[in-house]
């Protein structure tokens, strides 16, 4: 195996394992605060509404399609992030639960939910760290930096819900390992399959329909999960914070 793809392996399992960062906030919640939760999801949401709106769909209109012409772009890339909404709103709707306990049961939803987009995001992105630092290791380094940066906080919203809904340290863990673990998938079928084939137009698709995921799980899950133990300055307050962060992360790209 060339250095560069072994290195480009490396900096995709950087990457992704830097969400289990992110889910160690739970061996500091020893009482459960349900502020740590109000802190997480308001937290979480900024992030993945500040991906969506100046990482993903942006990501999507630049790439979509070899035209001038702004406006079926732009109508391309809102039917993709409606798509993406239509699988987030299925995925909610049908996913079992083994809780009866409705706060529980609504926090599980959550962490599992939030599992699922951050593994169909980090797919992708595993894809682009790896054939970024195949062709350009100084590039391929920035990149990760930035990536791990989002994905600590994503590690947090998905630990935190899973956590505080089973009690389960392991399981948190485990889940938040699993949606960083993606990142390395990725990387892997990126160098087994995907390289040849991936082109603009299939990476703007999907960029867009993650996009609708992450809004709509941010909208309809967590910023009503944290409003439920708190008020709506504090969860402003912190969404805030959380979009601040991936404003800094992209700005390390540049």
């Amino acid at each position: 195996m060339p250095n560069s793809t072994l290195y480009a392996f490396i900096l995709s399992f950087l990457a992704g394992i830097s969400t289990v960062i992110g889910a160690l906030i739970i061996f500091f919640d020893k009482n459960k605060n349900n502020k740590v939760v109000t802190i997480s999801l308001s937290f979480a949401a900024g992030v993945m509404i500040c991906v969506s709106l100046t990482d993903l769909l942006p990501n999507c209109y630049n790439m979509i399609l070899n035209t001038t012409n702004s406006f079926p772009k732009i109508i391309l890339t809102l039917i993709f992030m409606v798509f993406g909404i239509i699988i987030s709103m299925l995925i909610d709707k049908y996913l079992p639960s083994e809780y009866e306990n409705k706060d529980k049961k609504g926090l599980y939803k959550i962490g599992i939910i939030s599992m699922v987009a951050i593994i169909l995001h980090n797919i992708p992105e595993g894809i682009a760290t790896f054939i970024t630092s195949s062709n350009n290791l100084k590039l391929g380094v920035t990149l990760t930096i930035a990536i791990a940066l989002h994905n600590i906080p994503e590690g947090i919203s998905i630990a935190v819900p899973i956590y505080h809904s089973t009690n389960n340290k392991k399981k948190a863990i485990l889940y938040s390992l699993l949606s960083g673990m993606s990142e390395v998938v990725g990387s892997i079928l990126a160098y087994l399959f995907l390289a040849p084939y991936i082109n603009d137009h299939i990476m703007a698709a999907l960029y867009a329909i993650i996009g609708g995921i992450m809004i709509h799980i941010s909208v309809y899950e967590l910023i009503p999960g944290a409003y439920k133990d708190s008020t709506l300055k504090n969860i402003i307050k912190y969404f805030l914070i959380g979009a601040f962060i991936m404003i800094l992360s992209h700005l390390l790209m540049k």
